[in-house]
């Protein structure tokens, strides 16, 4: 948006407006986290360690059975092989999740061999633990440490449960549970990639140039940092960087990789890439590891000269959170999003099309690694800020058919979700508004125009059930949006 948008008929600016809506949903975050109480997982405690911590568990019965799932046949032919494997694959997938795996020495056979297992976890302080049930009468010892207040993650293969055994305890907070028949243990994976982002969330701090205040918030249950600073230190920081050879480079590998430049100048480009180090250099004199700037607001007083949204594309397909108008839902939406799926989703303004009951988002900043960072970029076009006509953006266009996730963390506490597909880009002009511009065939609601949320996330791909196991882990409460 521009500052042609930041005045209102009733003489209330649309930045006092994102600002009230951002300040309320924070703390209606923190009073949900309040009144959750008992119902909501224990919050995990922040570590100095570099790694999470996890310990994992097999439990069957005492004595050899004849009887039961998964039956004697499975006991006596696959239990041995089948606790290898985990132990093999759960060491590699912690290798690759860097977090750190340990193995209860034995099997966990009845209530007092459990009780001591969570004792323990807790006095480790751990980050979570991972059961493997082995039979379906020790439902009753997984219901224990899924209590426990530790993020468990439960992995039941096909013949160790029914319907009734797991309902309950499916849907606990606190708890992700798979029963499936992927002996490859892919939501094991999943699993210990949610702890790391849990862990990765509570570690990061987001610079926030608003105003003329230094605060500093945390946001629970989330569990983000916020570094507000002054908005006038991205002018400072600007005006301290000279046209260097990086920054050269910079605009050059741009100019490269675009299938095509139309307004942009070399001069542009040249301011662009000098934004992009601007905020590099605020992000590592605070120890911030992502950024958000009331940017149209310095664009519309002329205190920068061109909007910073070539820098914020550069830092999302760097794997840094950078999102505009110094709105937090999108930065806590963008956060989520990059540690728990690896890649960057696209920051929006909502439009319904009435006539067809489909969804727009448009914006002047999008990744071009929506895909993921280890998948070839989107084609982009090099262009300007749509509403100021001003500096570079990308037009980053959407392939046609692609799966497409909508999700915004609202608040710490509330996410809202939704699917849809990529049925076409818009061009801009004809169309106005900003310049990556992408419509999709939603899920729901039946009336696009009940639609709820601002700035939601589009994100490649059907990620509903992985944000909503996210959510369950931590306490967050999750609806369509």
């Amino acid at each position: 948006m521009c500052h042609h948008c930041l005045s209102s008929c009733d003489g209330f600016s649309r930045r006092e407006m994102l600002a009230s809506a951002a300040g309320t949903a924070i703390i209606g975050g923190l009073l949900v986290r309040q009144a959750q109480g008992a119902d909501a997982p224990a919050s995990r405690p922040s570590t100095n360690r570099e790694m999470p911590e996890v310990r994992a568990a097999f439990i069957r019965p005492k004595q050899d059975y004849w009887l039961g799932w998964p039956g004697t046949a499975w006991d006596k032919n696959m239990c041995g092989s089948f606790m290898d494997k985990c132990r093999k694959l759960v060491g590699q997938f912690a290798t690759d999740m860097k977090v750190r795996v340990t193995w209860a020495a034995e099997p966990l056979r009845d209530d007092a061999e459990t009780d001591k297992f969570i004792a323990t976890a807790k006095a480790d302080n751990l980050d979570g633990t991972i059961v493997f049930p082995l039979h379906f009468q020790n439902w009753p010892q997984v219901a224990k440490i899924a209590d426990s207040g530790i993020p468990t993650i439960i992995f039941a293969p096909l013949g160790v449960c029914f319907t009734g055994h797991i309902q309950k305890i499916a849907k606990q907070a606190g708890v992700y549970l798979a029963s499936c028949a992927d002996f490859d243990l892919n939501p094991v994976r999943f699993g210990l990639r949610m702890v790391r982002a849990h862990h990765d969330i509570r570690r990061t701090k987001i610079a926030v140039l608003v105003g003329k205040e230094n605060k500093e918030q945390v946001l629970e249950p989330l569990g983000l940092s916020l570094k507000y600073l002054p908005r006038d230190r991205f002018v400072e920081a600007l005006a301290t960087v000279q046209v260097t050879p990086e920054v050269r480079a910079i605009a050059d590998d741009y100019k490269k990789a675009a299938a095509k430049i139309v307004e942009p100048t070399d001069e542009d480009m040249i301011h662009a890439a000098r934004n992009y180090l601007a905020a590099r250099k605020i992000l590592q004199e605070e120890g911030c590891q992502g950024i958000t700037m009331d940017c149209l607001n310095l664009v519309a007083e002329r205190k920068i000269p061109t909007p910073p949204c070539m820098a914020w594309c550069k830092f999302l397909d760097d794997g840094v959170s950078a999102t505009c108008e110094a709105d937090i839902r999108p930065v806590m939406s963008q956060e989520l999003c990059l540690k728990l799926l690896g890649k960057p989703g696209f920051v929006q303004d909502p439009v319904p099309n009435t006539v067809d009951n489909t969804f727009i988002g448009a914006h002047c900043v999008c990744g071009t690694r929506i895909f993921g960072f280890d998948k070839a970029p989107a084609k982009f076009i090099l262009r300007s800020h749509a509403e100021s006509d001003l500096g570079v953006s990308l037009q980053v266009i959407w392939p046609e058919g692609t799966d497409v996730t909508v999700m915004e963390l609202t608040e710490p506490g509330r996410m809202i979700l939704g699917q849809g597909k990529v049925i076409r880009n818009y061009e801009t002009p004809p169309a106005g508004g900003c310049r990556t511009s992408v419509e999709l065939e939603l899920d729901g609601p039946p009336d696009v125009r009940d639609t709820q949320g601002f700035h939601q996330l589009f994100i490649t791909g059907k990620h509903m059930r992985d944000f909503q196991a996210y959510a369950q882990m931590y306490g967050i409460a999750t609806e369509h949006i």
